[in-house]
């Protein structure tokens, strides 16, 4: 099981991640679109990410605008996992 992060580690990966803000054991970001059917191509690579990762954020869709939440349950906050995760999905979008 992985281990919950301290708040000076999650405060430090939040001050270089841009977006990323933090609610109280979740991690959680917006992003925007310019058309509902870009919200759902990213929600789909958001899908195979978590897949491979076997770690699954929620995720909201609002037409236009993702908002992706992190959390590990199994250890009640934020992990290495969430973080991990975090930066895959800032990867596959130009929308940081």
């Amino acid at each position: 099981m992985a281990s919950k992060l301290n708040t000076e580690s999650i405060r430090a990966w939040l001050d270089s991640h841009k977006g990323w803000k933090r609610r109280s054991n979740q991690i959680i970001k917006s992003f925007r679109f310019s058309s509902f059917r870009d919200s759902i191509v990213f929600v789909n690579r958001v899908a195979t990410l978590a897949d491979t990762h076997d770690h699954h954020p929620n995720i909201d869709v609002q037409y236009d605008n993702v908002t992706i939440t992190l959390s590990t349950h199994d250890a009640g906050g934020i992990t290495e996992k969430d973080l991990k995760l975090a930066e895959q999905i800032d990867f596959s979008t130009s929308s940081n």
